[in-house]
């Protein structure tokens, strides 16, 4: 809209509703304008407010998972399962040092 358009407008208005009621007018748009402008803004805070917030939640739920989930590294077998799989006969008198062996090796089955 040029500076042209603007002076038309202005000597319409001023034709339509006179000289008195015109400053009235103005300040009514200016108000309603203001409110709009106050709202908007208001309006956008509280959109930023909720992605904010949800990206947030969103921050929180991953370091739960990470938290939760188990280490990737495989399990080795232990030297007991080794052991335990052998199959000699019980009065093996080589048995008790196999055994005391596994022991040493592995602390945790002792």
């Amino acid at each position: 809209m040029s500076f042209a358009d603007t002076v038309v407008l202005f000597v319409l208005a001023l034709l339509l509703f006179g000289p008195k009621k015109l400053p009235l007018i103005a300040r009514q748009i200016g108000k309603a304008l203001n409110e709009f402008r106050r709202a908007s803004n208001e309006f956008k805070a509280q959109i930023e407010a909720e992605i904010s917030q949800l990206e947030y939640q969103e921050r929180q739920k991953k370091e739960q998972e990470q938290k939760i989930l188990p280490p990737a590294e495989s399990v080795a077998s232990t030297p007991s399962t080794r052991v335990s799989s052998q199959t000699e006969p019980a009065d093996n008198p080589s048995r008790p040092a196999q055994d005391l062996d596994a022991a040493a090796s592995n602390p945790t089955n002792a």
